[in-house]
């Protein structure tokens, strides 16, 4: 096969799989990085370059025309999150996101929260 054939099955089904269920994750550092891995060594074996050609990432994006998965992954969160602030009032997913428990949180560093991210990151 051929690279750009290559590229079409790894855009069907391998970009679809590592952004499965991506829509309500919260990712922490070490999961970015894990994402970011997973996505660069495939490239490496499609292009047959191995870690001792010393080849940057970016170099590697550049070759493939490929984005940064974790830059993917906000995109596809913030058109999630546009699709439901459109939705009826009364729908489940909105309540969700609209939803303010009572009380008091732990003591201690807050959580991080999905919304959070989405409001403070690029």
């Amino acid at each position: 096969m051929n690279k750009e054939t290559k590229l079409r099955i790894h855009n069907i089904t391998a970009k679809a799989a590592l952004k499965f269920g991506s829509e309500a994750w919260l990712l922490k550092k070490i999961e970015k990085q894990s994402l970011e891995t997973a996505k660069m060594k495939f490239f490496r074996h499609l292009l047959g370059i191995t870690k001792l050609d010393e080849e940057k990432n970016q170099c590697i994006r550049e070759k493939t025309g490929a984005q940064n998965i974790v830059k993917e992954i906000k995109q596809y969160q913030k058109k999630c999150l546009q699709h439901v602030q459109r939705m009826d009032r009364n729908t489940l997913p909105r309540q969700a996101l609209k939803y303010r428990p009572e009380g008091r949180r732990n003591i201690g560093r807050p959580k991080k929260r999905w919304r959070d991210q989405l409001h403070f990151e690029d």
